[in-house]
């Protein structure tokens, strides 16, 4: 299960990928994470899914990451006579809470607390956007617009606000049940949908008690406007490119997708780029050119991750959707040019002594011949740090908790392996040693780098750094007790 590529990649589940022999040929075609849409499908389907996942990871002998993507609160429409009408530019719109069947004068939005947030002026964008209104007036239960955008407006439209703060959590009763569900069935990642500020991710934290990782989906603007307090109560980010293309101007996505991904390694915090990444590839067994160079754009910018949605859940070729990012991937990385912009964005100065630890790390194992650096980490700290110097060397990271195994799967350059505790800096070299060679990313005459925190077992203790041959005898000779 030795990748050839740094950056890990995210495939979606579903209809077109749920069965054993699907979900393991991802896994061996690439896929290092799998996402579980809780928009779709039962807990029962969920949980089957998570069952193969982890029989898979068995039998395979590699941890694999779970990331369960909450649905969030969802804003639709109602209901029309004969399931739709045509709205004409300039004409007026009425949206209120009557749930009478809608017509091309009014329908209902069952939401009164975006009428209690609007104001005149703001957009209303209704089916990502193909239909968009202006706000004239409002009271509490109805708002007259003109129709700026028209079209064919149909059935429980998806609505989205990107003017206001919706007075809404991030967390609807039923995101509550989800989570708990997850929680227990033993996910790795959990992803927040519209977030909006610190506070949305701090209540799935309590409410999660630990129990797993917090990720949270840059898609709605107010989300770009607090991203670094959302990206300091996180643990890691999506970017979520398909909402935010609907709610902001499409010109403005790509410079904001650069600016977060930078943000996100300088703090040491994983980040995905998501959505529409191949969405041809749903009918199509090739890419277009564009979707190509989408794709290899994030690699570019040292995302930890890319990750595929309908491609590989509902897609007709979910395999070569994998398979197609995996090949990006290796022929971006192996670019010299891919090293010259890594290099470029690394972030400045170290103010730590793990920030020194881990940057000396990368500097001795690109100046000398060295073959991997080895990071033990019980928490996952030492080794989110060595990822977010972006070495030209493998990252080996290992631990005796499963936990930060598979949640380290998400991050880049990241090769997991499952080790015995250790008490002493000695037993985590020589069990490095064993690791790189077994692993097949040194021999026995090669050297590794070696980082660690002493006491182990407490996080954010990356205090000591060694350079040591990959063969155990000389690892006792040159220290004997």
């Amino acid at each position: 299960m030795r990748r050839l590529r740094k950056i890990k990649i995210v495939a979606t589940l579903g209809p077109a990928s749920s069965d054993y022999d699907t979900i393991r040929a991802l896994a061996e075609a690439g896929a290092d994470v799998f996402r579980l849409n809780m928009s779709h499908g039962s807990h029962d389907e969920i949980a089957e899914k998570h069952k193969i996942i982890r029989q898979i990871e068995e039998d395979l002998d590699h941890p694999i990451a779970i990331l369960a993507d909450l649905q969030g609160p969802k804003l639709r429409v109602g209901v029309f006579k004969g399931d739709s009408a045509e709205l004409e530019e300039g004409q007026d719109f009425r949206l209120d809470l009557d749930s009478a069947e809608g017509d091309a004068t009014r329908v209902q939005l069952p939401h009164k607390e975006i009428f209690d947030a609007l104001e005149p002026g703001a957009s209303l964008l209704v089916n990502d956007g193909k239909i968009r209104l202006k706000v004239k007036d409002h009271g509490k239960d109805y708002a007259n617009c003109e129709v700026i955008v028209g079209g064919t407006i149909s059935n429980r439209k998806g609505v989205n606000v990107p003017d206001v703060e919706l007075p809404l959590a991030a967390l609807s009763d039923k995101d509550r049940k989800d989570l708990e569900f997850v929680c227990k069935l033993g996910v790795d990642w959990l992803a927040l949908s519209f977030v909006q500020r610190p506070r949305d991710v701090q209540e799935a934290r309590d409410l999660s008690g630990g129990r797993v990782a917090i990720l949270s989906k840059i898609e709605k603007p107010l989300a770009v406007t607090n991203f670094e307090a959302i990206l300091e109560a996180s643990d890691g980010i999506m970017v979520a490119r398909g909402d935010l293309g609907v709610e902001l101007p499409v010109q403005n996505v790509p410079p904001i997708q650069k600016r977060l991904v930078r943000k996100c390694r300088a703090v040491a915090k994983p980040v995905i780029v998501a959505t529409q990444m191949l969405e041809s590839m749903i009918e199509s067994p090739m890419p277009t050119r564009a979707e190509v160079s989408d794709v290899a754009t994030a690699i570019y910018e040292g995302a930890d991750a890319i990750m595929l949605s309908a491609e590989s859940a509902a897609g007709q070729y979910p395999m070569e959707a994998v398979q197609t990012m995996n090949n990006v991937a290796m022929e971006v990385e192996a670019d010299p040019t891919y090293r010259d912009i890594i290099n470029a964005s690394r972030a400045g100065a170290k103010e730590t002594v793990a920030d020194a630890i881990v940057s000396a790390a990368r500097e001795i194992a690109e100046t000398t011949d060295i073959k991997a650096i080895c990071c033990y980490s019980q928490s996952g700290t030492t080794a989110l740090l060595v990822a977010r110097e972006r070495p030209e060397v493998p990252i080996i990271a290992l631990t005796s908790r499963k936990g930060t195994a598979r949640r380290l799967s998400l991050s880049w350059g990241m090769h997991c392996v499952m080790t015995g505790e250790v008490t002493r800096f000695k037993e985590a070299v020589i069990n490095a040693a064993r690791a790189a060679r077994a692993e097949g990313f040194a021999e026995a005459r090669d050297q590794i780098v070696v980082t660690a925190g002493v006491p182990f077992g407490q996080a954010g203790t990356t205090n000591i750094l060694r350079v040591a041959p990959c063969e155990e005898r000389l690892i006792y000779a040159s220290d004997p007790e």
